[in-house]
């Protein structure tokens, strides 16, 4: 065996060596003795290695490999330069389709509305090194927010200082609050961030009795065409169809802190004032007369009301809504330009007025919706705001069981199909007692032009698309979360989605699906008929 090789191996082993005593070291409390032994055994063959090598390192040095000596020691240069600056400066790349190891781009602009400061503390194992990552990224998005993290095995003082028995347990402390999550998923922690900086959990109300989807059922429906599914249409005459859940919207409220509960108009010890938002999500009978006086009375004492009311749908709220400057036309809106699938009584809307409910949204449809209009008069003190527009080629269909549109009967479209309202009681002067007021005279108190408090609702002509089935395509889900929290005066949370993990589906409207057929079954076949032809009749 050549000596040069000889003593190659020498050194590699005594390299070894060397790592050996240092891992020993780390390892081992009293083991000074092994961890010496080594460190001499590795020193002593290293040594030797190199006397055994000095030849070959002096021809190193020499001037014909001094270049490639000088390349190598530059690229390994380059090599330390770029792993230290990705060190000080880490970059994560999420390659994922969903962006499944990122933040939600809603998560991210909640995180930035925090002002207060938040210390999360999280206890784990090697096995959870992705949650780990995860209070990371939290943490990088707001200087307020910092994290330490503690393996209870490892640290068994610190976990018994806090009381914290297992791993998976995060502690979050801000301004003397704290909170203990045991949730790995982002709703959990944005949930206990958002709980730890707010003064108090408020609380959603989903009005029950009248047919109403339960808040707290997972039923969904399949809504093919045929008779594989059912439909929210006029076909399927829309007051009977199968009733839906809605426990996608309420899992929704609860991650971002709301508490959930249903409540009964018809017991007596029903008290509304505690509700922070009262829902009256799509009601398929009459409210009787004591449950819409306790709503009117709610929305007298400054409540705040979301109301979803299908089509064809008596529901005796009617005179509660005008006085808001809303009314609620009996009909069902068509949209022969803009629906969902192949359904044109399933409106379709991609631009919105500008509004905080409706920014940066995308894409929404509403199977089977009614219209609203502003009242014929204005109401002192109220302003209305129209949200979502149905196309110009959309009409109102009054006919249950038929579609047509007949001029001076319908009305054409843009249609309103979702509206906000504002009681706002200000107080109006004449112009007289204006005029007297600047001229130093003495007058009475300005009068409230309202004697209601403010008070502010918002009026969808249709329920379907918060329910399971729909509430997760496209801009649905964040649609309805938007409305609860503009209502509940959480302007940092518009926009806030808890994310949820469906199967891709591709939603389009009739025309991007017409646009869709014709370009991938007539105009590509055509191209490459085409091509093969003329590369035929050139070679012929």
């Amino acid at each position: 065996m050549d000596s040069t090789f000889r003593s190659g191996l020498i050194l590699i082993a005594g390299i070894v060596v060397l790592i050996a005593s240092a891992i020993a070291s780390a390892l081992s409390v009293d083991s000074s003795v092994v961890t010496n032994a080594l460190l001499v055994a590795g020193l002593l063959l290293s040594l030797w290695a190199l006397f055994k090598l000095r030849i070959d390192i002096r021809l190193l040095f020499s001037a014909n490999r001094r270049e490639l000596l000088l390349s190598t020691v530059g690229v390994l240069g380059v090599l330390v330069a770029i792993a230290w600056v990705s060190a000080l400066y880490p970059k994560r790349f999420d390659l994922t389709a969903t962006q499944e190891y990122s933040l939600a781009p809603e998560t991210v602009a909640m995180l930035k509305t925090i002002d207060r400061p938040v210390h999360i503390t999280f206890f784990h194992d090697r096995g959870m090194r992705e949650t780990v990552e995860l209070y990371e990224l939290f943490a990088a998005q707001n200087s307020k927010i910092s994290a330490e993290f503690f393996d209870p095995t490892l640290n068994p003082a610190q976990a018994k200082l806090r009381g914290v028995q297992f791993a998976g347990t995060a502690l979050f402390e801000s301004e003397g609050r704290k909170l203990t999550v045991n949730g790995p998923t982002e709703t959990d922690i944005a949930n206990g961030l958002l709980r730890v900086t707010q003064a108090k959990q408020q609380l959603a109300c989903f009005v029950e009795g009248h047919g109403e989807p339960n808040p707290f059922s997972l039923e969904s429906h399949d809504h093919t065409e045929g008779a594989a599914g059912h439909a929210h249409g006029l076909e399927t005459k829309v007051v009977q169809h199968e009733q839906h859940g809605m426990a996608k919207a309420r899992g929704a409220l609860e991650a971002l802190n709301y508490l959930v509960e249903k409540v009964s108009l018809m017991q007596a010890n029903t008290d509304l004032s505690r509700c922070s938002v009262l829902i009256v999500a799509g009601p398929q009978m009459q409210l009787l007369e004591p449950e819409v006086k306790a709503i009117d009375a709610y929305l007298d004492n400054g409540g705040k009301a979301m109301f979803m009311i299908d089509p064809f749908i008596k529901t005796g709220l009617d005179r509660v809504i005008a006085k808001f400057g809303i009314v609620l036309e009996d009909d069902m809106v068509i949209d022969p330009a803009s629906h969902f699938w192949a359904d044109p009584s399933t409106p379709a809307v991609s631009d919105y007025n500008p509004h905080e409910i409706t920014s940066k949204l995308p894409q929404t449809f509403f199977p089977g919706a009614r219209s609203l209009m502003p009242t014929a008069a204005a109401v002192p003190g109220v302003s209305v705001r129209q949200l979502v527009n149905t196309s110009k080629k959309s009409f109102s269909n009054s006919d249950r069981t038929k579609v047509e549109f007949v001029e001076g009967k319908n009305r054409g479209g843009p249609l309103t199909i979702m509206a906000t309202s504002r009681i706002n009681p200000q107080t109006v002067e004449s112009a007289e007692t204006l005029m007297r007021r600047l001229r130093g005279e003495k007058v009475d108190a300005a009068k409230p032009i309202t004697e209601r408090k403010e008070a502010r609702i918002v009026v969808v002509g249709d329920s379907d698309f918060a329910t399971n089935s729909f509430y997760h395509l496209v801009g649905n889900g964040t649609l309805f979360m938007n409305a609860v929290n503009f209502l509940a005066a959480r302007d940092n949370l518009i926009g806030l989605k808890p994310r949820t993990y469906d199967l891709p589906l591709v939603v389009m409207t009739n025309t991007q699906m017409k646009g869709t057929f014709v370009l991938s079954i007539i105009l590509i076949p055509l191209l490459m008929a085409a091509l093969g032809i003329a590369v035929w009749w050139r070679r012929r």
